[in-house]
This record gives structure tokens, sequence and C-alpha cells, in this order.
């Protein structure tokens, strides 16, 4: 098991990203599949036609998002998602933290973060 840990620069204000990224509308906007998302702990969601999938376990809006990510069986421990939004110059930065990443999984899942889950929400708020 690894961890991550990075920082994004998202043109867009810590609220408005918040709700892009818990609104399962715009998920859809910006993922170009259909989500299911609420901001209710203890529930389920599934974005990019389920290639991304777990429990949401906090939130605090417009800061703060904590999620448990699936890899497959049950993981022990559990794979946390880990979503702080800080005000910006530029909009918004994203610190991300993503521990207990299966080793099999560590690399798609670091590039997978930084060239499709981040680069398509740059891609929503630049264009």
């Amino acid at each position: 098991m690894k961890d991550f840990k990075k920082y994004y620069i998202i043109p867009a204000s810590p609220v408005e990203l918040y709700a892009a990224l818990t609104n399962p509308a715009t998920i859809q906007l910006w993922t170009g599949a259909p989500a299911i998302m609420t901001t209710e702990p203890g529930s389920e969601f599934s974005m990019w036609d389920d290639n991304i999938a777990g429990k949401n376990l906090e939130f605090e809006e417009g800061k703060k998002i904590i999620q448990q990510w699936y890899f497959g069986e049950e993981e022990e421990p559990p794979s946390i998602v880990t979503i702080k939004l800080h005000e910006h110059a530029q909009g918004s930065s994203v610190e991300l933290k993503h521990t207990n990443i299966p080793d099999e999984a560590y690399d798609d899942i670091t590039e997978g973060w930084t060239d499709v889950y981040f680069a398509a929400l740059l891609e929503f708020y630049t264009h």
C-alpha cells in the first residue's frame, strides 16, 4: 500500500469546485459520463462508468471531501481520498491526499489523478 499527495490549481472558486465534485449533473459535464453522487455521509458513489466507485465519508461544504475508494475486494486498511479546497489567486488550490493505494494500482491511480481527473476539471474550467 502506498500514499499519494499532490496539489493542483483549478481556475474556479472553492465553492464552484466543490459543486463540480459533488453534484452528479455537474460531474457528468466534466467527466462525460453519468455519475451517482450525494453529499450524504455513508452513501455510495460512482463516476466514469463505475471506473471510480466508493463510499462518501465526510463533507465540509466548499472546503473538504473525504471518500473511501474501492479496488475490487474489500481493502484493509481502506483506501481514503481527502480533497481539501483552498482559496488561491488563480481560483482554488486543491490538496489531494490518497492513502492506502494498492501497490499494483499505484501508477495507474496517480497518473489518473493528474492526467484524467484533474485534467478534465482543468479543461472544464478553461474552455
